[in-house]
């Protein structure tokens, strides 16, 4: 039996989370757009991560667009007591799969409202504003407007907390001057750690860090070294990178996805797995030897 307490807990707004969730970005169709091939399967997921122990799961109104959330209200709905359901906003999506900005003041409120109907809540525990100045990673840009509008809806009571996604350090203070910002959700992994900084900062702070993409998303993780560990640890690469990370630091929430029960409980398993120090040295060589698939 998978124990996911053993990965510990940390403050997410005004809930307790266990650190190891689940990110729902693949229960959309190919390239997070359309149905998925099997919805049955992807109900049969959330389903399992959820008796599993998970109570911090993340998604979106624009995966799929809205497909996501749907799947999510149906097999979940009514929802447990303590689970935590953390959506973003600040995209849309093309006819064509592409990702555009959304960030007039009614484009966001269309969004939170998109949110609340699709996912079947009267508040929102938590929405990430997501940056969109760079689709490709942060980039530098005033958030205050979209920032403003969101923490109004906060103060409609329809948003219990704020967060930012794909942003820089400078936008962060930015948003802190605004209101009360209670996770930073960047890109972040074992071999992409521009971050490193950051994450101490945040620490500091009592602020979350989410980490999307902790296993290279649309580009696994790849490594001699990693598969050489895993080896070592009579564990799978995944679930060492994952254990990697939860041992970073403790701020660290983790929402690995995927379409499969059995990656599911792959992913789980990483809660189980304690790295030595000098493994931990061995992988903190791996930054800048990913290669995509």
């Amino acid at each position: 039996m998978i124990d996911i307490n053993k990965a510990g807990t940390y403050t997410l707004g005004s809930r307790r989370v266990k650190r190891l969730g689940y990110g729902a970005m693949q229960l959309a169709g190919p390239g997070v757009f359309g149905p998925p091939k099997d919805r049955s399967a992807a109900i049969a997921v959330l389903r399992e991560a959820v008796e599993s122990g998970v109570n911090h799961i993340d998604t979106s109104d624009f995966y799929g667009p809205h497909i996501t959330n749907q799947i999510l209200r149906e097999a979940l709905h009514p929802y447990r007591d303590g689970l935590t359901i953390v959506t973003k906003i600040g995209a849309l999506r093309g006819a064509d799969g592409s990702w555009n900005p959304a960030f007039s003041r009614e484009q966001l409120t269309q969004a939170v409202h998109d949110n609340l109907r699709h996912l079947g809540l009267e508040v929102l525990d938590v929405v990430n504003l997501r940056s969109m100045f760079s689709i490709h990673g942060p980039a530098e840009g005033s958030l205050e407007e979209p920032l403003t509008v969101l923490a109004g809806l906060q103060q409609q009571g329809l948003v219990r907390g704020i967060g930012l996604s794909n942003v820089t350090p400078t936008q962060i203070a930015q948003g802190r001057s605004i209101c009360s910002i209670v996770c930073v959700q960047n890109l972040y992994n074992l071999a992409h750690r521009a971050d490193d900084a950051l994450i101490v900062d945040l620490a500091r702070e009592g602020i979350a860090y989410v980490p999307f993409f902790p296993l290279g998303g649309f580009t696994p993780l790849q490594s001699a070294r990693l598969s050489e560990v895993a080896t070592e640890l009579g564990a799978t690469p995944m679930q060492v990178a994952l254990a990697w990370l939860l041992q970073r630091s403790p701020n660290i929430l983790l929402i690995p996805g995927t379409s499969s029960v059995g990656h599911l409980r792959e992913n789980l398993a990483a809660a189980q797995l304690t790295l030595p120090s000098s493994t931990v040295a061995v992988l903190d060589q791996i930054v800048g030897e990913h290669k995509p698939a």
